[in-house]
């Protein structure tokens, strides 16, 4: 029987809060057995930023993580869930490993986004910066629904809106982070694709000259 590494069966029984917009937080999402071998395989991150996979190596379980974020199952049960048709929507996916003196202002994702995954890899967290927090504005970040710590096997999931304002208070350090989302269309995600490829490009040449 194969080994599924995300635990569908609790997304599903948990419940979607629904104001002011849309998300659900599951714990346990990636099933701990299977946490420690992704971790292990995970992109290895230098610098703060998303990376789009194909500026990435991993090994064969982040790899087999990725096919189930990407299956029929999954779609499926986003579509149940958030009550939408995802049939014929790309999906995106970009990786963290480090946060930066820039990340964490708040935002809201942009309209041609329709769901955001955000799940979380790091084993532990005690750090009261770095955690996620939804908000009711987009001008206190004071203002919390709810705060997720960004722990290993994490899934927070929102439907796109415009209050659907997030932010973090300020984290330097490694903090793993996968996001996931569904898209309006085919070029929409080929342009955030390349919008990440060119910055991992000039991260990489700053990098570079640094070290020369």
């Amino acid at each position: 029987m194969e080994f599924v590494p995300i635990d569908l069966e609790r997304f599903e029984a948990t419940p979607l809060t629904r104001a002011p917009f849309e998300f659900l937080v599951v714990p346990g999402f990636v099933r701990a057995e299977a946490c420690k071998a992704i971790n292990r395989d995970y992109p290895q991150i230098s610098k703060p930023g998303s990376f789009p996979l194909s500026e990435t190596s991993y090994g064969p379980a982040f790899q087999e993580l990725m096919n189930h974020l990407n299956g029929e199952a999954m779609r499926a049960a986003f579509e149940r869930k958030f009550q939408i048709d995802l049939r014929g929507r790309p999906s995106m996916i970009t990786v963290r490993g480090r946060s930066g003196d820039r990340d964490g202002k708040i935002h809201t994702d942009s309209k041609t986004k329709i769901i955001t995954l955000l799940i979380y890899m790091n084993p532990n967290w005690e750090d009261s910066g770095g955690r996620l927090r939804l908000l009711r504005s987009g001008t206190d970040l004071d203002d919390v629904i709810c705060e997720v710590p960004p722990l290993e096997g994490t899934l927070l999931a929102f439907k796109r809106a415009d209050n659907s304002w997030h932010g973090h208070k300020p984290f330097l350090g490694e903090r793993r982070v996968i996001q996931f989302n569904w898209v309006t269309d085919e070029d929409v995600a080929n342009r955030e694709q390349n919008r990440h490829k060119m910055s991992a490009f000039f991260k990489r040449l700053l990098r570079g000259s640094k070290a020369a």
